[in-house]
């Protein structure tokens, strides 16, 4: 049979998805710009980039699956973005990293997965202030390592302590390299659109080179087995995603051209030499190709396409991990935004009962022959290959057992310890200071000499245990490193019952006195005893709480010195040192420490499972057609970044038009349905609009700032406007350059803050406004540097916050002067940003891009801008941002001009400081988003958010809702005392006056309807004032001059809800009668004498 005509074993190989269950989720991954595939597989591991920016990485068990804490142990790898990883083919707990910080590390994962974070790596070393582009393991030789800086192309041996090759003769940046599966030579791609090949022992090391793709985007290459033949994906000169074949005898002229498509995803070819099998996946492409290669025409052939999740990352899992008996022939772990998910290629066969060795070659081991000493001097030796047949293997079906165990190198000697701290000789690496883990720049000559000193010694464990130290991770690194091949003893159950049990007799204070509290001893009749007793051991769990808040949380969502100085560093280890750690005692009294262990505190439930909001599951409504405003023309989008775009109060919306002349329409909210067609009422300018808001004291006065530095106050008649106007009641000469955006301000009447492009904030009183005079300028504030983007007032207003282009935050205290009391460092982006106060303005949340255009949320404390709390990247977007805080329900929502997608996080002040919710996603793109106050809320249906949506022609609201079972009953529990927003707390005389008053809170609960812990005997009191019965209220709720808490609990009035207990439980007994003093049937058994127990 002809050749062409044979048909291929793996042509109908189909990819097999697994459920969402048997996937790894709600995990977070970033937008990382680099050349590498952002995770990497083991036999036993699999590793990716996790985070905003990529600097950590999430190591799991490769059949690990189901929801990931926020507080999963991390492999905390860099300052900067890990940019490239890749597992040894030798050793499946061997991982090398490589980052934007100039430096490639080691890391040896423990048998059993990261079981703690790990921060501390096996080896660092610096590669010459270049950003490490790839790392790649040789796939003979072992224990020789590739890595690549910019044009530098290197190979390291790690027991020689020696770099092997170096060569610095590419023209540009080395984007992707590959070995030959028989490791004799290597192919790159360059910057420079040309492929090189390279053989690192020839004295001419780069024996071949070609053109390659024609454009200077990201290009990848991948040497197709032990054939002369590599793979190349790029891009032409017109963007058109490319796939080239090359034959090494005649490489400039590739033997197969694949034209795909035009996208700006970049293409990771993955290949399986074995199979043949091919896979494409493109970054940011939700379909994922598979092709065969073959030898001769037509060179690829198309498979079946997965079409699934957008791809942030890929990779091929080993053969040996490969369930067989499944005819399992490939497996790719796709890295989504949230998800890793394993895909799985099967043959289809009848039946999978037995083993089918016809789709199942030998395939390389992963024990070498060959090491980087002979390798480099030409000593080449193949890798021995396994069978994949159960029936041939130890274990039979069960899978391959991975390579773990020990560290995979050897000491020198027999009595000396090998150290792998010292295994490079190379410079100080760059930002060593702020690395956090300090590189050993010792020569190799020193490497005898300090053999003796290793921190692994027993000695120096004892010396440690007793000065006291309690460093946790360098107990830890220490009883769990497996150079010496010891391991700590778990104790039972049992036996730290016992333990705990003897230690608390010995420390009780009654121990003296009145000996042992055994059953049936006379000295445990006392109950002022036993109350004692129970208060001293109390007290050491209360000792050990405080404890354990000096530490910190035991599992870091970051790096503890991620955003320190070395100095700072110190200084928490020194505190660690006297503060005793609560970790869970050993048997072992290599680890038994001196002093008394203090009783361990169990960890708080969000700890554990991660945070559990009452916002968890919010649900947005639209409304009702019939609510909605239609018919809306000419919406403009051409309104600055600045502008949110849209605003609307309980009674009006104002809209920006399209055209000439600054146009906004003013819209009733009760005057719902069609707009007539023809020119809508609206407020003309003559100048173009740059931000606008409502007044919020006042529902008839909208407050216009124009590029040419006029701000223009309407006054919107009680019945709507009903024709165009262009005369404004009164205007205000603000600025000279044109305005950027106005703030009111949150609790004064009559004060509004102003941002120009002058770079200057003006707060003017508009008091004299009202007699005809012109406004006042009472403060001008300074300090920016560029453009201003945002402005935020605290909730006290006391302080406005500032986010600004030059990349900086800045607090201003505006009545004690004009320059910025704080300053720190906000987003990178110079597209845009937001800032919001939360938590009662102790904390500062900020809406921005990174530098790849990434949106992303950065929590700061308010008097801490230098270090953020967190940082959460959403996606790539050119929309900015536009922030609504809740401050009730500490709820956080999100969206951006063009999206559909409205974000809800809660703002926490715990780790991780911003937990997703449930996000909204509308049926059509919106234009804008505006929410209105709190007694705007129909708390009969557990609305705690109101807002008006804009779309493309309409106006519709929506509403925000708990899911309650009691509906009927008023939500106390998450409708706490509300801030007066709408009505005016101080003049702007008395503001200006540096007068400081708080607005009181009135209770949402309308008249008549019971609360929910008042129904469950818990009695919560609240005033029956309802806010949305009068929008002009302020009487404070019923005890206002008391502290509360979001519960809205009045300890004060807490009898009458012991009142209401008695007289329910008096009237259950009424109902009940002789039915409670009946007896029961287990009351005439005779029980279990207690001494049996002890038998």
């Amino acid at each position: 049979m002809a050749w062409r005509f044979k048909a291929s074993k793996y042509k109908n190989a189909a990819p097999v998805v697994p459920k969402p269950e048997a996937c790894i989720r709600d995990i977070s991954v970033g937008s990382y710009q680099t050349y590498g595939n952002n995770i990497a597989a083991s036999a036993a591991f699999m590793a990716f980039n996790v985070d905003h920016n990529g600097s950590s990485l999430a190591v799991l068990p490769l059949d690990d699956c189901g929801r990931k804490s926020k507080t999963m142990p991390l492999l905390h790898a860099h300052t900067d973005t890990v940019t490239d990883m890749d597992f040894s083919p030798f050793h499946d707990g061997l991982l090398a990293t490589g980052s934007q910080d100039c430096l490639v590390k080691l890391w040896h994962i423990p048998e059993a997965g990261l079981e703690e974070s790990l921060c501390n790596p096996e080896c660092t070393f610096s590669h010459r202030q270049r950003r490490v582009e790839a790392v790649r393991w040789h796939p003979t030789a072992e224990h020789l390592l590739t890595t690549v800086s910019y044009t530098n192309l290197s190979l390291w041996d790690v027991i020689s302590q020696q770099e092997l090759f170096s060569n610095n003769e590419h023209a540009e940046v080395i984007q992707s390299l590959s070995w030959k599966q028989d490791g004799t030579l290597l192919a790159t791609s360059c910057k420079d659109k040309q492929v090189r090949i390279i053989d690192p022992r020839s004295s001419r090391c780069i024996v071949n080179t070609s053109p390659s793709h024609q454009s200077i985007k990201d290009s990848r290459i991948v040497w197709l087995g032990d054939k002369d033949r590599i793979l190349t994906t790029g891009f032409d000169s017109a963007r058109l995603r490319q796939v080239y074949i090359r034959d090494l005898r005649n490489l400039s002229e590739p033997v197969k051209t694949l034209e795909l498509d035009c996208s700006t995803g970049i293409l990771m070819p993955l290949f399986d030499p074995d199979t043949n099998m091919l896979f494409l996946a493109g970054k940011g492409d939700t379909t994922i190709l598979y092709m065969e290669v073959t030898e001769r025409e037509p060179h690829l052939v198309e498979g079946i396409r997965h079409s699934g999740e957008q791809t942030k990352g890929g990779c091929l899992v080993p053969k040996r991990a490969l369930n067989v008996m499944q005819a399992e022939v490939n497996r790719l772990l796709q890295l989504t935004s949230n998800m890793v998910i394993p895909i799985m290629y099967q043959v289809p066969r009848k039946t999978y009962r037995d083993f089918h060795a016809d789709i199942y070659p030998e395939t390389a081991g992963s024990v070498a022959q060959n090491t980087a000493a002979a390798w480099i001097k030409g000593h080449d030796a193949p890798v021995p290959k396994i069978s994949l047949d159960p029936s041939k293997r130890e274990k039979g079906e069960d899978p391959v057992t991975p390579r773990l165990g020990p560290k995979p190198f050897q000491a020198k000697s027999g009595s000396q310890e090998f150290s792998f701290d010292k295994v490079f000789s190379v410079p100080v690496a760059p930002n060593t200071e702020s690395n956090g883990h300090p590189t050993d720049t010792s020569c190799s000559a020193d490497s005898n000499t300090e053999a003796d000193k290793s921190p692994t010694s027993e000695t120096e464990q004892v010396k440690e245990s007793e000065n006291g130290k309690s460093d946790s991770s360098s107990m830890e690194e220490d009883a769990n490193s497996s150079d010496s091949g010891y391991k700590p003893k778990t104790p039972s159950t049992a036996e730290r019952r016992k333990l705990f049990e003897t230690k608390v007799k010995d420390e009780s204070p009654e121990n003296e006195e009145s000996g042992n509290f055994e059953r049936g001893n006379v000295n445990r009749n006392s109950i002022a005893e036993r109350r004692r007793l129970y208060e001293s051991r109390s007290v050491s769990v209360t000792d050990g709480n405080l404890a354990e808040k000096a530490m910190g949380s035991p599992t870091p969502l970051r790096r503890r010195d991620s955003f320190k100085a070395k100095s700072d560093v110190i200084k928490e280890d020194e505190v660690k040192k006297i503060i005793p750690v609560l970790r869970q005692q050993s048997m072992d009294p290599r680890l038994e420490k001196p002093e008394p262990v203090t009783t361990p505190t169990p960890k708080r439930t969000s700890t554990v499972f991660g945070r559990v909001s009452k916002f968890r599951h919010l649900k947005g409504t639209p409304g009702h057609k019939s609510t909605h405003i239609e018919n809306i023309r000419n919406i403009s989008r051409q309104i600055s970044g600045e502008c949110d775009g849209f605003h609307a109060n309980p009674d009006r919306v104002a809209v920006p038009l399209s055209g000439p002349g600054g146009k906004i329409a003013v819209l009733e909210l009760k005057k719902t349905g069609r707009l007539a067609d023809g020119v809508m009422p609206a407020l003309v300018h003559g100048a173009t609009v740059m931000d606008f808001q409502w007044d919020p004291f006042n529902n008839q006065q909208l407050a216009v700032a124009c590029d040419d530095g006029m701000i223009r106050l309407w006054e919107i008649p009680p019945t709507g406007l009903e024709e165009p106007t262009n005369e404004p009641r009164s205007t205000i000469e603000a600025h000279a350059d044109k305005i950027y955006l106005i703030k009111f301000h949150p609790l004064a009447s009559n004060v509004l803050a102003s941002a120009s492009y002058d770079m200057t904030v003006k707060i003017w009183d508009l008091t004299p406004l009202q007699s005809g005079e012109s406004a006042v300028a009472k403060i001008t504030l300074t300090g920016h540097t560029d453009q201003i983007f945002s402005l935020a007032w605290s909730p006290c207003g006391q302080y406005l916050a500032s986010a600004c282009k030059d990349g900086k935050l800045r607090v201003y205290k505006p009545r004690d002067g004009d320059s910025p009391i704080r300053e720190g460092k906000g987003p990178v982006g110079t597209r845009g940003a937001r800032v919001v106060w939360a938590l009662d303005g102790r904390f500062l949340v900020v809406m921005g891009f990174d530098k790849v255009s990434e949106r992303q949320i950065i929590v700061f404390k308010a008097d801490n801008l230098n270090s953020p709390l967190n940082t959460v990247g959403l996606d790539v977007s050119p929309a900015i941002l536009m922030p609504y805080y809740d401050e009730d329900s500490s709820t956080l929502f999100l969206t951006g001009r063009g999206d559909s997608t409205i974000y809800a996080f809660e703002v926490t002040e715990e780790a991780p400081y911003c937990c997703p919710l449930s996000h909204h996603r509308c049926a059509s793109l919106h234009q804008g988003l505006s929410f209105l106050p709190k007694n705007r809320c129909d708390v009969t249906i557990v609305e705690f958010a109101a807002a008006l949506r804009l779309t493309n022609n309409t106006i519709e609201p929506l509403s925000f809702t708990v899911p309650r079972i009691k509906s009927e009953l008023f939500q106390d529990d998450l409708f706490p005392p509300t801030r007066v927003t709408w009505s005016p707390t101080v003049s702007a005389a008395e503001w200006f006056g540096k007068a400081n008053k708080q607005a009181p809170r009135i209770s949402l609960k309308p008249p008549g309807m019971d609360s929910l812990t008042e129904s469950q005997g818990q009695g919560v009191v609240t005033a029956p004032v309802s806010a949305k019965q009068s929008t002009t209220s302020t009487t404070p709720f019923v005890g206002a001059t008391q502290p509360f808490n979001r519960l809205g609990w009045n300890p004060d009035l807490a009898g009458q809800t012991k009142a209401k207990q008695e007289e329910i439980q008096k009237s259950v007994s009424n109902v009940m009668g002789d039915i409670v003093h009946r007896s029961l049937e287990q009351d005439h058994m005779e029980g279990v004498d207690e001494r049996e127990w002890d038998e």
